[in-house]
């Protein structure tokens, strides 16, 4: 059974920084584009940022290009969100998703939440002003 698990969320100050890992079990991580996405209330799930199997590709929302950082390492089955100078906006519980490479182009660019198959619970990111 494919199973992200997000962690790393919490209370921060504008400004500050986190990071988020989103670890993989149940299938060969290296075949999967991962993507965050994150949802804030009383508003739709949004695509924050995905990174493609290899890493070797990686698109970002407009929102958050510049300050936030997604990275992979296959060796450890992890993705990997830095988010830095983060603004009160980025309040929002974050998801962890994957969808199989033979869906990169169409999965990343832009970043289409509904072709996304494997969902994590979530983690909550609260930034206080």
């Amino acid at each position: 059974q494919l199973r992200p698990v997000e962690s790393g969320g919490g209370l921060v100050q504008s400004g500050g920084s986190l990071r988020l890992s989103c670890a993989v079990s149940g299938f060969t991580f290296d075949n999967y584009v991962i993507g965050w996405f994150r949802q804030a209330p009383g508003k739709e799930r949004e695509g924050v940022s995905c990174i493609s199997s290899s890493g070797g590709y990686t698109n970002y929302a407009d929102s958050v290009k510049g300050r936030f950082t997604i990275s992979r390492d296959n060796a450890k089955d992890t993705v990997y969100l830095q988010m830095n100078s983060l603004k009160p906006e980025d309040t929002a519980v974050y998801y962890c998703a994957a969808v199989h490479r033979e869906s990169t182009t169409q999965a990343m660019f832009p970043m289409t939440r509904l072709l996304y198959d494997y969902w994590g619970q979530g983690t909550q990111v609260t930034v206080s002003s």
